[in-house]
């Protein structure tokens, strides 16, 4: 039996972070942890990218440069995936 896991603490690039990986799963560019499969779900992978889009609107202005270059990288790497899954690429 596996003992307790230690838990990262609550950060803004956690929460993008776990969006990213979500949306990632869902335009299958990772497999699914539980089914140890590549699945695509184009319709969860827009919501999550859509989610990740409402919060760099949200948090305009109020996050470091840092948080800020790394929501639009993973924003854009994930809207070029959305593009290549429904093309079919």
């Amino acid at each position: 039996m596996a003992g307790p896991q230690e838990v990262p603490p609550a950060s803004f690039p956690m929460l993008v972070s776990m969006l990213a990986t979500q949306a990632a799963m869902a335009l299958g560019q990772l497999e699914n942890p539980v089914t140890k499969k590549k699945e695509i779900n184009l319709d969860f992978a827009k919501h999550l990218i859509d989610t990740l889009g409402v919060l760099e609107t949200k948090t305009q202005g109020n996050l470091t440069n840092e948080e800020a270059a790394v929501l639009t990288a993973v924003l854009t790497e994930l809207r070029f995936g959305f593009v290549a899954a429904k093309s079919g690429g």
